[in-house]
């Protein structure tokens, strides 16, 4: 996987993930990539994980409690300006499943956990994934 930031956009599975978000008007991209994240629980493999980090964001990114824009996050920001306006908040059932795939993603059977741990860069992207899971709860 080619990385280049801890932030959920970061990685080539998030930069595909949000290529092929581009062709969803609607919410099920999001909730079939979280769905996948959760079947995979017993061992949760690197592009299940990255990607079940990218729809966290876009959700969270839809409910107003997204994190900092940038580069990386360019086109999920554009199709979150277009989806938005027919957007119904407090999707609670897809906020419950991102916050169980985040708690999977951080988890002893995460592929990409393990991965991260590896690197020098392990605290500041558990720190990013804990911030997602910090701004779900608000």
């Amino acid at each position: 996987m080619g990385t280049w930031s801890t932030g959920p956009f970061g990685n080539d599975f998030a930069q595909d993930w949000a290529e092929d978000l581009h062709e969803s008007n609607d919410l099920y991209f999001i909730e079939d990539t979280l769905d996948n994240a959760l079947a995979n629980a017993a061992y949760l493999e690197a592009p299940f994980g990255a990607e079940g980090i990218a729809a966290a964001e876009t959700l969270l990114r839809l409910e107003g409690r997204g994190g900092p824009q940038d580069e990386d996050s360019a086109g999920v920001d554009e199709w979150t300006a277009l989806v938005q306006p027919k957007y119904k908040k407090s999707r609670t059932d897809l906020l419950d499943k991102a916050g169980r795939v985040l708690d999977l993603v951080l988890g002893e059977t995460s592929e990409l956990r393990e991965l991260w741990q590896d690197s020098e860069h392990y605290d500041a992207w558990r720190a990013d994934v804990a911030g997602q899971q910090a701004r779900l709860s608000a």
